[in-house]
């Protein structure tokens, strides 16, 4: 709940529906994009510190005037992540923009031009509609693209922009499946030889006190870790009631967070962020060797839920022999919560309240420096390893993320246990393969007379 509650705060777009999600009420959007709200400025990332990544020389000469960038996918995510570098780089320049929806493309750039004059420049030949969006933007001429459209697409947009010689910025999740994580991989490999820099959208890496709180738990200070408890617990979000007048297709991709051929559903769409931080805490070199998991649909069971779960808990295994339950849930009138506790020997920590206790409950540390909050920094280190001629790389960790992410999502779908390295190398897909994706085409799930569509039943469900 924190973690989108920022967003909003972050994000220079105003949604339909931000009173719901404080009472409670699932995020009801339309294509309308209102006015920008002022954010928080911030100065220079410090980039010392930053978890897996890497920073070398760019093939980019450093002092590089004006940054040509390119926007794919103009929901809440990627405006937000375009405003935030407009707003701190202010000689960077919009040379194109794209999305599946045409409205969406339009309505924020005008939008945009409100606030930024003539860094909004764009000419009907500049904006892209359609699964073909993605090839426009690559081939405006832009620096940078931006890529924050439905999460099955990341790998293959990523990989193409890569190729094609652009830095890239994607959002999580980075895949929804095994194959995509192959092809993420295939785009790092680009990024690497091309010292181009590829940035991740697991934006904690960058927060100041979360960075503070690693360190403190890496150097001993609540002991040996024993177990972990992470939640992302808020009502539903990002829903599109099905628009009478558009197809199957349109509506679907509109609402791509209820369904799993676009968004790889919760664990990997949200609790990722938790997975991720994990990870990181556990030390980035001991991943999850197994999980089991459960989950299902109770009560988001209208049209607009599509075909995603409303509630999963999974449970992974390290070597180490940590157990960490994750659990993620989109209902309404449910507790809420997005959180990490993290149980050592010698004590706790409390990820968002950047707190160590001790094994009486007592207060031992607690970060007390500034910070900017991550989805800003991480555009900030972005713009500026690129202008000073260096390549940023997230790297490791955007894979493994991720991979955790999915392994999670398999475990609760199926009911059954299920291997980290096992399900890593399958060629596992959701749905259709992002690269054979058609204007037109039928949409690889459809609903049934009631407009229900099917939903995966553990224990008969297999991958």
């Amino acid at each position: 709940m924190v973690d989108f509650l920022c967003f909003l705060l972050n994000n220079d777009v105003g949604i339909h529906g931000c009173d719901s999600l404080l009472s409670h009420q699932p995020l009801l959007y339309t294509y309308t994009i209102m006015k920008r709200r002022d954010f928080l400025k911030t100065g220079s990332a410090v980039l010392a510190g930053a978890s897996t990544l890497t920073l070398s020389r760019s093939v980019h000469a450093a002092g590089t005037d004006e940054l040509k960038i390119g926007l794919i996918g103009c929901g809440g995510r990627g405006t937000g992540a375009l405003s935030q570098v407009l707003d701190y780089d202010k000689t960077a320049k919009v040379v194109a923009m794209g999305d599946y929806v045409a409205e969406r493309v339009g309505n924020f750039a005008t939008a945009l031009k409100v606030n930024f004059g003539d860094r909004i420049d764009l000419k009907p030949e500049q904006c892209f509609s359609g699964f073909d969006n993605y090839k426009g933007v690559i081939d405006s001429g832009c620096d940078v693209v931006l890529i924050a459209c439905a999460a099955a697409f990341h790998p293959l947009y990523s990989k193409t922009a890569l190729a094609a010689g652009k830095h890239v910025f994607v959002e999580k999740p980075h895949a929804i499946d095994a194959a995509g994580i192959h092809v993420l991989e295939e785009a790092l490999k680009i990024a690497r030889e091309k010292n181009l820099c590829f940035l991740s959208g697991l934006h904690s890496r960058w927060c100041n006190q979360y960075r503070a709180t690693v360190e403190k738990i890496h150097e001993g200070m609540i002991g040996d870790v024993k177990m972990i408890q992470s939640t992302f617990l808020r009502a539903p979000y990002g829903v599109y009631r099905p628009v009478p007048q558009r197809s199957e297709l349109d509506n679907q991709v509109a609402n791509q967070y209820h369904f799993r051929w676009l968004c790889g559903d919760d664990v990997t769409q949200s609790l990722v962020h938790n997975l991720d931080r994990m990870n990181w805490v556990l030390g980035d070199d001991k991943l999850p060797i197994r999980c089991y998991g459960l989950g299902g649909r109770s009560s988001m069971i209208a049209p607009e839920y599509g075909d995603v779960f409303d509630h999963h808990t999974a449970v992974y295994e390290y070597p180490n022999g940590v157990r960490l339950y994750a659990m993620c849930r989109t209902q309404i009138g449910c507790y809420d919560e997005y959180d990490d506790l993290i149980i050592g020997s010698k004590g706790t920590a409390n990820w968002n309240a950047a707190r160590i206790t001790d094994p009486n409950g007592n207060q031992i540390w607690r970060y007390e420096g500034s910070h900017q909050g991550g989805h800003y920094e991480e555009q900030v280190a972005l713009n500026d390893a690129i202008k000073a001629g260096k390549t940023l790389i997230s790297g490791k960790h955007m894979i493994d993320g991720t991979m955790t992410a999915i392994l999670g999502q398999l475990a609760c779908y199926t009911g059954k246990m299920h291997n980290y390295a096992e399900v890593c190398d399958s060629g596992f897909r959701f749905g259709i393969d992002p690269a054979e994706c058609k204007d037109g085409m039928e949409p690889p799930i459809l609903p049934d007379e009631k407009g229900i569509y099917p939903v995966p039943v553990p224990g008969q469900t297999e991958w």
